[in-house]
């Protein structure tokens, strides 16, 4: 096949991908996962019955392909975030503040996130992040700025934990207080 055809037909696999995705998104949020079906979601993506099926077996499994997406947008906007900054100390706090306004922004989805963080998927995207932080407390605690007297694993679980906590919080201004407490648990402690 010439490569401007396979070019062309993947980008079309694409698009038919992303409207799907897109189309389901909008159906549960309007009228709930219950009432969604693939006969909507083909209409609403402007495709075919046959054609939502040669790409998903069902709405679950759109839902999951969405999630993944979702997923696979904030793990790049976290390593934006942290290849903007020019200091460990500052990689480590874009990280973390831009991993709390995610939750913060996102906690009111009335997709069922819920029935979709579960899987593979899900479970490759938590470790890909507790890594990105805890390398990010590593190169802190070298640096001198990240306490040195625990384990980074143990301090990037620490701030997931408490960071996930932003999604139930009021207003940014409430996002940021509690990232700055817990920036300060991360600090040296002072020898007694």
């Amino acid at each position: 096949m010439p490569k401007l055809w396979t070019e062309t037909i993947e980008e079309h696999r694409r698009t038919v991908h992303d409207a799907t995705l897109d189309a389901t998104a909008a159906l549960v949020r309007e009228h709930g996962l219950a009432s969604v079906t693939m006969s909507q979601i083909a209409a609403a993506a402007g495709i075919g019955r046959a054609t939502l099926y040669k790409y998903f077996p069902d709405v679950e499994a759109i839902l999951v392909a969405w999630h993944d997406r979702h997923i696979t947008r904030h793990l790049r906007q976290l390593a934006e975030a942290r290849d903007a900054a020019a200091t460990p100390a500052g990689r480590l706090e874009a990280v973390l503040e831009a991993f709390a306004l995610i939750q913060h922004q996102h906690h009111d989805t009335e997709l069922p996130v819920a029935l979709l963080h579960r899987g593979e998927h899900v479970a490759r995207a938590r470790q890909q992040l507790r890594d990105l932080i805890s390398d990010l407390l590593a190169d802190g605690a070298e640096a001198g700025t990240v306490r040195p007297d625990i384990d980074p694993g143990e301090l990037a679980s620490y701030c997931l934990h408490a960071l996930t906590g932003a999604g139930s919080l009021p207003s940014e201004a409430a996002v940021r207080r509690l990232l700055s407490v817990t920036m300060s648990g991360l600090r040296p402690q002072p020898v007694a």
